[in-house]
């Protein structure tokens, strides 16, 4: 059974995009610990972030970076922290969560709550500066 960031790749479930190429894909979380935080995932769906093949591990984490300098650019942020959980989704992924203090990062905080509208403008902006 596919997973929901599968889905989402292919068109079944809608997502706030932020950039895609062949191999990767990026969009906005729906349940942010922060405005801009994004998910980077790779396209072939693997459970785990480390049973991912070195080429495709390294590719999702270049890609992040391209992502991440956008993110900084387009929201008001110290730092965009990158966090690795994993088990909510059984199909690798990363967070890139912008912050202006460190407590932001924790990924059990309760969940922004942001307007369809507020996500479209942070997620265009995001994909302007890319």
């Amino acid at each position: 059974m596919a997973s929901i960031f599968t889905k989402i790749v292919r068109g079944e479930i809608p997502s706030y995009k932020i950039a895609e190429d062949d191999h990767y894909y990026a969009f906005l979380d729906i349940r942010p610990l922060a405005k801009g935080h994004t998910l980077v995932i790779p396209k072939e769906e693997t459970d785990y972030l480390f049973d991912l093949e070195d080429d495709a591990l390294s590719g999702l984490m270049v890609f992040a970076k391209k992502v991440a300098r956008a993110i900084d650019k387009a929201v008001d942020c110290k730092r965009v922290g990158v966090l690795v959980v994993g088990t909510e989704v059984p199909h690798a992924h990363v967070h890139l969560v912008p912050f202006q203090r460190e407590k932001q990062m924790n990924i059990t905080s309760a969940p922004l709550s942001l307007s369809k509208e507020e996500m479209e403008a942070t997620a265009k902006a995001i994909r302007e500066q890319l």
